[in-house]
């Protein structure tokens, strides 16, 4: 899974601090998701996340399965 936290914060010229500021959601947290540290994100802070910014989740994370070789 990839999140695009970064690059969606970079292309509208946001900062973890307007974000902080705006949704509430921890500033370690959201330095955790910039910088694809974060490993377990609750739902919640995806869903505030998403209507901050007005995507959808695929826009946010990306999930790519792994391909499994036929039986």
């Amino acid at each position: 899974m990839k999140n695009n936290l970064a690059a969606i914060m970079g292309d509208r010229l946001v900062t973890i601090t307007d974000v902080y500021k705006a949704t509430g959601i921890a500033r370690s947290t959201l330095v955790r998701l910039y910088y694809r540290r974060e490993k377990n994100i609750s739902l919640e802070t995806l869903k505030t996340l998403c209507d901050y910014f007005g995507i959808s989740l695929s826009d946010l994370i990306e999930y790519n399965p792994k391909t499994k070789q036929p039986i």
